[in-house]
């Protein structure tokens, strides 16, 4: 049995535990998951399925000016979609755009489940939903998980068969853009923040377009844009995404339930409260709950919370799932860069923070 076969199988095992337990009166908490990863079916489709449905257009669109200028710069053009997060039209855009297919799975799956979805959901969402007093420990952690990203991105890229000199190059962009956006955090915080929900609107307001356009053309029967991605096509992938959730949801509360005795070792060992370290495999889990979790975080624990979101925000739903069905060859490596990339950022913010619940520290 493969790694992906397997990976599936435990899964299904973690959907049968949910539905069980939400048919028992939801005894455990696995069936509150079970159902509130069959209510993210909603959400998960309207973010996504219009940007799919547009996609090859947006590719058209930008081919004229981003392949020249990448292939001028010796950069596969496909890393120009890891700007956009997995689920929110990075993986199509990038396959749309490559050069090499290899890299364009590389920048669609791991680059877009790490860099896009920071730039475009965690610090727009993050900034967005943060009170005053929090805004800078969130900023902190951004900052210091900013620099796990080249890891998770190297590691990811190795294991999933490329060249380290083809991920370097590769990866180049992300880097300089994290130094842009490090430096534009640290001396201009607000109008960055700005800047990022007024890019994450635009997006929003582009997949409700391509929803709109989809959703005519499929009950209309017409084809008048027909290099357009059918609305059917996307909202399969979409629910694709949801199946593959109705077990891991599960699964991740049962491994919280599991972990409370290596959780209060870590609690002891770092001065992180219980919603700290609660938060890091929620984060995991899904981005927006983590989040939510911050007013109840203690100082550390928010700057430690914001570095692992950079590389692990939402491993184990939305971008497993999303990877699952559209490439499952790359779920090990979206594992393992993610996760590496998380725990580096872990342990950087862990380090940086050493004194900050007896002396706290500025941003």
């Amino acid at each position: 049995m493969s790694f992906n076969q397997a990976l599936l199988t435990v899964m299904g095992f973690g959907a049968l535990l949910g539905g069980a337990d939400h048919l028992l009166g939801n005894r455990f908490g696995l069936g509150q998951r079970f159902e509130e990863a069959f209510q993210l079916l909603g959400p998960i489709a309207l973010s996504m399925s219009g940007i799919i449905c547009l996609a090859p257009l947006i590719s058209a669109l930008l081919s004229g000016w981003i392949i020249p200028v990448f292939r001028w710069a010796g950069l596969d053009p496909a890393m120009f979609g890891g700007i956009l997060p997995i689920d929110m039209g990075g993986y199509p855009l990038a396959m749309d755009l490559a050069d090499n297919p290899q890299v364009g799975r590389f920048a669609g799956i791991l680059a877009a489940a790490t860099f896009g979805c920071t730039l475009v959901f965690t610090i727009p969402v993050g900034l967005g939903t943060m009170t005053e007093e929090d805004r800078p420990l969130f900023t902190r952690g951004i900052l210091l998980g900013l620099f796990s990203l080249p890891v998770g991105l190297l590691l990811g890229g190795l294991a999933c068969g490329l060249p380290p000199a083809t991920v370097i190059v590769s990866i180049l962009p992300i880097f300089l853009s994290c130094c842009l956006l490090f430096v534009g955090m640290r001396l201009c915080r607000d109008k960055v923040a700005a800047a990022f929900q007024c890019l994450s609107r635009w997006i929003h307001r582009v997949a409700i377009l391509g929803l709109t356009i989809g959703a005519f053309l499929h009950l209309s029967g017409w084809n008048i844009l027909p290099g357009m991605t059918p609305l059917a096509d996307a909202m399969e992938v979409a629910c694709s995404i949801a199946i593959v959730m109705l077990g891991s949801m599960p699964l991740a509360e049962l491994l919280q339930i599991v972990m409370k005795v290596p959780f209060a070792w870590i609690r002891r060992r770092t001065g992180l409260n219980a919603a700290s370290t609660t938060g890091l495999l929620i984060g995991a889990v899904s981005t927006v709950p983590g989040l939510a979790m911050f007013p109840r975080m203690d100082a550390r624990g928010k700057v430690v919370n914001a570095a692992f979101l950079v590389c692990g925000a939402s491993t184990f739903a939305a971008h497993l799932g999303y990877a699952v069905t559209v490439e499952p060859e790359m779920v090990p490596s979206l594992l393992v860069g993610k996760l590496a990339g998380g725990c580096v950022g872990f342990c950087i913010a862990l380090i940086a923070t050493r004194n900050m619940h007896k002396t706290p520290e500025s941003v």
